[in-house]
């Protein structure tokens, strides 16, 4: 590279302490894996909620919010979009909070949280 030539960036780059490419542990539609997550969200939802945005140290009433799973999502390496994440999160807020809460159980499960 020649001097005074901007150096062009083609990338991002990849770092950081979480594994790129993972999954989500369950389905969206997985409530059988864990009925105590999902009988907790049907019967208190503001509940879960807290308990989910507890986990993540973000604040109570952001527990059911796109901005939340999408943080989650991006810290984890899960493939989606925020715009898959405002449709799930649109569509089905219980499913889409009962998935985050179980993925996080099964991530502090295997000391991966």
């Amino acid at each position: 590279m020649q001097q005074g030539q901007p150096m062009v960036v083609v990338t991002q780059p990849q770092g950081g302490a979480y594994p790129q490419n993972s999954n989500w542990q369950t389905g969206l539609l997985d409530c059988c894996s864990d009925c105590g997550v999902c009988l907790c969200g049907l019967f208190c939802t503001l509940c879960l909620a807290c308990q989910v945005a507890s986990d993540l140290n973000e604040c109570c009433l952001c527990g059911t919010s796109v901005a939340l799973r999408t943080l989650y999502r991006t810290r984890y390496g899960i493939p989606g979009s925020i715009c898959s994440d405002t449709m799930v999160t649109s569509c089905c807020i219980l499913c889409s909070l009962c998935q985050l809460k179980r993925d996080i159980n099964k991530r502090k499960q295997m000391n991966a949280f």
